[in-house]
């Protein structure tokens, strides 16, 4: 009978290993176990490890799942801080009445804005007066109607009819 030195740290069969190295005993049943095995019995499952052997219960992360772990966890925090952020800049309603005073004009049968534009300020281009007094108003056309009362800022006289 003749004896083979195995070497322990390396695997007899082409399997990998997973952790579990065969013990001295186990390794020259399982060399003969591989080199008689037909092709049909090479897709078998991998016996299972002996009692003997541990299973590591210690995660080891490479330095890239480092960086994916660092991000994952702090992502979701920059976007809180960013959401806090971002929106703790917002306008703060006062109880105080506002010193913002207009002119109020009552639109008549067949008025437009540009004729009151026009009336209200002749020195300056119309197109100026009716973007602004439609951004005081909120008026999201240039229809008017009769009877619908206008604000007209204070630094406009008021039209004389």
């Amino acid at each position: 009978m003749s004896t083979a030195i195995l070497n322990p740290r390396r695997p007899v069969t082409a399997r990998p290993s997973f952790g579990f190295e065969p013990s001295s005993s186990e390794a020259p049943a399982r060399v003969a176990a591989a080199s008689a095995a037909s092709p049909a019995s090479a897709a078998s499952p991998a016996p299972a490890p002996a009692s003997g052997a541990r299973p590591t219960g210690k995660l080891r992360l490479t330095r890239r799942g480092r960086i994916v772990i660092t991000t994952l966890v702090a992502l979701p925090l920059v976007i809180a801080l960013l959401v806090v952020g971002l929106s703790a800049g917002g306008a703060v309603a006062s109880s105080t009445p506002s010193d913002a005073s207009f002119h109020y004009v009552t639109v008549e049968s067949g008025d437009t804005l540009w004729q009151l534009a026009v009336s209200l300020d002749p020195a300056a281009d119309p197109r100026d007066v009716i973007a602004e007094i439609r951004d005081l108003n909120q008026l999201q056309g240039s229809g008017l109607e009769a009877g619908q009362r206008l604000a007209i800022p204070l630094r406009f006289d008021a039209p004389t009819r």
